[in-house]
């Protein structure tokens, strides 16, 4: 929430992806995972369940592993919930992010993302 109270007004936009794939984290319907989203403050958009994994991953996440796998062996599925992606404004991958990667680490990637494209 800091992040996007911070940046939002510069163009940062984040998209919130429930998924329940991790332990049964996101049991409830969609109405319920909006609800407590945003009781917990969250003014972005938080979007309908999706898998992120396996044969019934959500065509989004299944472009964004396979552009954003790297290392060896390359990171392929998202291993938990949580799991970030800084995309620019033309929906290319900037960045991927691990599940247990502070959203503030992000910032200064962010920033330099926004002067980036501020420039353009």
């Amino acid at each position: 929430m800091q992040l996007y109270n911070k940046y939002g007004g510069e163009g940062l936009e984040i998209l919130a992806f429930p998924c329940n794939q991790f332990g049964g984290q996101e049991p409830g319907t969609n109405a319920e995972v909006l609800k407590f989203a945003e009781r917990k403050g969250a003014k972005f958009p938080v979007m309908a369940k999706v898998k992120v994994n396996g044969a019934g991953a959500h065509p989004l996440f299944a472009w964004l592993k396979d552009s954003t796998s790297t290392g060896f062996p390359p990171l392929k599925d998202i291993p938990w919930n949580f799991g970030k992606f800084l995309i620019d404004r033309n929906g290319v991958p900037s960045q991927r992010y691990a599940p247990t990667s502070s959203p503030l680490s992000m910032e200064s990637d962010i920033k330099a993302l926004l002067a980036k494209e501020a420039k353009l």
